[in-house]
């Protein structure tokens, strides 16, 4: 059978009964791709419409509310920051979609301004609605209190606000503040008592020290009550500019370019560099202000002049700005009805608590499903592996660890007892590299060898090698998951994880970690597939082998999930493989370029996505391989910067019982029809899968299926009963 030929700019299209070509078709049509700004602000619709389904518990309901904030925020901060400096920049070069960063920005920030009213809909017409019939009421900063509540008010605000305050008034002699980064302030238009009509502005920052929501002690008609803390110090403005009447006063916030920029090759200190680029973000160009709706407009415009900010850039807010807030009220006690029940993961059958780790992997390999099963196996592996006497060496790999990490105390641990250690420790991971240029400090001072990643390059793969000294020999044990080593982030996202002690993969390992601490690439590899090694190249060639099976008349399949999908090269070999029948179902949480059901094109593919309970991470990849599935897991997702621009890892899942175990959480994901939405052809659009009487739930599928397993291992293995005879002289 004659393969289609290549065109520089697109495929030929090649008929699967009799192999020749009928017609050109270019699969980088951007006409085929959906912008990658655009996908994500429908990804955020999707969890927003979490907040708006009134099967999920109310407080539930609020803490999506909440999610989508905080995503917006950084949304803002550093995909828009980054397009806007490209338009400064004078870039016209269009996206896989055809858009230039200008284009883009302004259907975007449309695409924000609408999902911004949607936020601020349900909040006011559905949510605070509910909360009242649960008697719990807000306070509205118009509201009139009684004479108790202002009473308490007053002595709560002299007590515990008015010390923490710093007003700042704006003259002559006085310029325009900085105005901190997601700060939260109010700003007054204010006029000397001596009767000088003149309106001066200032300002106050709502101290983010102090609880943002506080509790009134009375209670009318039976309702709790809370009033936000930007509405005791907007009452109290008058407390805080004793000379001046106020004219008006109004919450404002501003949101401003994050996008950290480094040239590597001209930076002598990396750490120094990130450090001062963390200082530098919290005088970047304002790039949104949000203002609540009944802003005065000549304080409006005082704001908007000051902050150079145009238009497209100011939110209107029909309510409390910053709804993070949301999580405030969802932590209040007392509402455990409302909420969805905890769920505690549990033991992974084949490492019970106190167990010898080491003895157990050398039984097989063992994959583990979090946050179904606990994360704290991949904890005591390496505080094992810190006590063990026969223990030589733990080299790991660290993008994002948790506020007060087990694994950081743990190697350090290692270090002290004499260990080889040696920690990646990822400083330009995004947010979080003040968290991270803390935990490389303390590592360096504990004696590990702490590298800080490669140049120009981010390492986000999760790898974990310990070399043990055994009687036959030194043997390297091994974890590689697809999430972060967070053990506060394993109790929330979804993630697999293997250990193994294959001695090919223990090489691999080794070769890894010589690779990203001596600069040195090995000249052969037996399993893991590393970018920007030759990973896409990998992922190219596999879905190019499931494309000339379906050409040669055999069944092809291609199942995948990932975090996104926006990769031109890895989207326009799907669409090519698609067109010559290979069906491939994805399961995209967020981002996806790829459009389905383009005549021709696309019409063996299908996306969903899940958003549930639980943030869908894993990344898995399934290959028919005519009736031979090859099955891989690992960090990357099928983005450019994933395959080109960063150290990921793609490991295979070799062992057939587990394969089975990660085949299954695919399938399973593939026929949920409660948390899935379906991504409809040639568009972005996602529809609520609502199909079968039956409803498949996989995240609580998954939490049943991993207690029953844990109830199963822990039961006492029946005993063999035995009868005993006694010998009689005549029985020998």
């Amino acid at each position: 059978m004659k393969k289609a030929d290549r065109t520089e700019k697109g495929k030929t299209k090649t008929n699967k009964t009799t192999g020749t070509a009928a017609e050109k078709i270019d699969f980088t049509n951007p006409a085929y791709y959906t912008n990658r700004e655009l996908s994500w602000v429908e990804f955020d619709s999707r969890v927003l419409g979490e907040a708006a389904d009134v099967t999920n518990p109310l407080f539930e309901r609020l803490k999506f509310l909440s999610i989508v904030s905080s995503n917006l925020d950084e949304f803002v901060m550093v995909r828009m920051g980054s397009l806007s400096d490209m338009i400064h920049a004078g870039v016209t070069k269009t996206d896989i979609a055809g858009m230039t960063p200008k284009q883009q920005l302004s259907a975007v920030s449309e695409e924000v301004h609408r999902l911004v009213a949607e936020q601020y809909r349900i909040l006011n017409t559905e949510l605070l609605p509910a909360l009242e019939q649960e008697r719990l009421h807000l306070v509205g900063p118009a509201e009139k209190l009684s004479d108790a509540d202002q009473k308490f008010c007053h002595e709560y605000f002299e007590s515990n606000v008015y010390p923490v305050l710093t007003p700042m008034a704006v003259d002559s002699s006085r310029p325009f503040p900085l105005i901190r980064n997601r700060s939260l302030n109010i700003g007054a238009l204010v006029s000397k008592k001596d009767g000088h009509a003149e309106l001066e502005f200032a300002t106050v920052q709502v101290p983010d020290v102090l609880p943002r929501i506080v509790e009134l002690p009375t209670r009318e008609r039976g309702q709790r009550r809370v009033i936000l803390l930007e509405t005791l110090v907007r009452q109290h403005m008058d407390q805080l500019f004793l000379n001046y009447d106020i004219v008006c006063a109004s919450p404002y916030r501003i949101t401003r370019n994050g996008d950290m920029t480094i040239d590597e090759d001209e930076t002598e200190d990396l750490l120094k560099e990130i450090e001062k680029q963390i200082k530098m973000r919290q005088r970047g160009e304002a790039i949104r202000l949000e203002v609540d709706a009944t802003m005065d407009k000549r304080l409006l415009k005082f704001l908007k002049k000051e902050l150079d900010i145009h238009e497209a850039e100011i939110y209107r807010i029909d309510g409390p700005l910053d709804l993070t807030v949301c999580m405030k009220i969802y932590a209040l006690e007392g509402y455990e009805r409302l909420k969805q029940a905890k769920y505690t993961p549990q033991m992974v059958p084949e490492l019970p608590d106190g167990c010898d780790i080491f003895a157990q992997i050398r039984k097989g390999d063992i994959l583990m499903h979090h946050p179904y099963q606990s994360f704290q196996p991949v904890v005591d592996f390496i505080r094992q592996a810190a006590q063990d006497p026969d223990v030589l060496a733990i080299k790991q790999t660290l993008y994002r660890v948790s506020g007060n990490s087990p694994i950081i105390a743990a190697l350090a641990i290692a270090a002290e007892n004499g260990k080889q250690v040696t920690v990646l420790v990822e400083l330009k991971a995004r947010f979080d590299e003040e968290h991270n240029i803390v935990w490389a400090r303390m590592l360096e001072k504990a004696g590990c060898h702490v590298i800080y990643g490669l140049m120009g390059l981010k390492t986000h793969s999760k790898i974990t090698l310990v070399v043990r000294r055994e009687e036959d020999g030194i043997r390297r044990y091994v974890h590689l998951g697809t999430g972060n080593y967070n053990d506060s982030t394993a109790k929330l996202y979804t993630d697999l994880g293997l250990l193994t002690c294959s001695e090919a993969i223990g090489e691999d390992a080794t070769a890894v970690f010589n690779m990203l601490s001596g600069y040195s690439e090995p000249k052969l590899w037996n399993r893991l597939i590393l970018a920007p090694l030759w990973m896409k190249e990998r992922f190219l060639y596999l879905i190019r082998r499931e494309q000339q099976y379906a050409l040669e008349g055999h069944k092809a399949e291609i199942k995948a999930k990932m975090n996104s999908l926006c990769d031109q090269d890895i989207i326009a070999a799907l669409y090519e493989a698609s067109a010559a029948g290979v069906q491939i179902d994805l399961v995209v949480r967020g981002i996806c370029c790829l459009q389905v059901g383009i005549p021709g094109v696309s019409e063996n593919i299908r996306v969903r996505s899940i958003v549930g309970t639980f943030l869908e991470h894993s990344r898995i990849f399934y290959f028919r391989n005519d009736e031979n599935p090859e099955v891989f897991c690992g960090s990357a997702d099928w983005m450019t910067r994933n395959l080109d621009r960063r150290v990921e890892i793609i490991f295979p899942i070799e062992d057939e019982k587990l394969k089975a175990e990660v085949m299954h959480v695919l399938e399973l994901e593939l026929e949920d029809n409660r948390k899935a939405s379906e991504l409809q052809p040639c568009g972005r659009e996602y529809v609520k899968v609502r199909r079968g009487r039956k409803a498949v739930l996989s995240q609580d599928i998954f939490c049943r299926e991993a207690i029953a397993k844990a109830k199963a291992a822990a039961k006492p293995l029946p005993q063999e009963s035995r009868t005993f005879t006694p010998q009689t002289s005549s029985g020998r």
